[in-house]
C-alpha cells in the first residue's frame, strides 16, 4: 500500500465528518501506524473538515499513501476566514492540526497535512 491515492468527497455537513475520520483511520491502520498516530490523524482530519464546512457544497479530501508518509489534502481550509478577523474556533483548530501533524502547509486550494512514518511504525 504505497504510492496510492484515495480521493474522498463528502457533503459539507457535520454529519459526514465521521466518514472522513473513519477513512483516515482505516488508511493509517493499513499503513501500520501506531494508535497514537492514528488518533492524531483522525483529530486533524476532523478539524480540517470543520474548517472547510459551509465554504463549498462538498469537502474534497485526498489521501496520498507514500512509503515514508501519509499526505492528506483538504480543500477550502485556511488559517483564518478570508477578509475577516480570525475566528477563535478556526484558530484553535489550526493550532490543533499543527500540534498533531509533522508538517502542515497551506496552499491556494486548502491545507496539506503530513504524518511521517517512523521506523518503529513499520
Amino acid at each position: 500500500m504505497k504510492n496510492d491515492i484515495i480521493k474522498l468527497i463528502i457533503p459539507s455537513k457535520p454529519d459526514y465528518i465521521s466518514v472522513a475520520r473513519l477513512t483516515s483511520s482505516a488508511i493509517a491502520n493499513k499503513m501500520g501506524l501506531c494508535i497514537d498516530d492514528i488518533e492524531d490523524i483522525k483529530v486533524s482530519i476532523a478539524e480540517a473538515c470543520i474548517n472547510a464546512l459551509n465554504k463549498a457544497n462538498q469537502i474534497d479530501i485526498i489521501f496520498k499513501v507514500q512509503e515514508d508518509k501519509l499526505v492528506m489534502e483538504v480543500e477550502n481550509v485556511y488559517p483564518s476566514k478570508h477578509g475577516e478577523d480570525i475566528d477563535k474556533e478556526i484558530e484553535l483548530g489550526i493550532l490543533i492540526i499543527k500540534s498533531l501533524m509533522d508538517e502542515v502547509n497551506f496552499t491556494d486550494k486548502g491545507v496539506e497535512m503530513i504524518k511521517y512514518i517512523e521506523d518503529g511504525n513499520k
